[in-house]
């Protein structure tokens, strides 16, 4: 894999920037299981994606990786308003980390 990639992860993360989202993009790079200091066994996952710059990146667990489709323009990551039942408008967060 070589390129820009927005990764859907299976679960909740935490990024640097201490919010929580649900996926990143980025440029990515396939790293082994070696990468964290420690060998997996079989039950464990044996590689990891880094999305992101050597900077500014996260790592994601192969196996906690939903959808990756390559994605060469930034996403948006603008908060949308929304519109309840009641007509209250509430703004809803983005859930992608964008990893530049």
């Amino acid at each position: 894999m070589k390129g820009k990639y927005l990764i859907t992860s299976d679960s909740w993360f935490l990024a640097p920037d201490g919010q929580e989202y649900r996926g990143a993009w980025g440029e990515i790079e396939i790293l082994e299981d070696n990468i964290l200091g420690l060998k997996t066994n079989r039950n464990s996952t044996n590689w990891y994606a880094k999305i992101g710059s050597e900077e500014k990146h996260v790592i994601i667990a192969g196996c906690q990786i939903h959808y990756a489709v390559k994605c060469s323009i930034t996403p948006s990551n603008i908060d949308s308003e929304m519109v309840n039942e009641k007509g209250v408008k509430y703004y809803h967060p983005s859930k992608i980390y964008i990893a530049e």
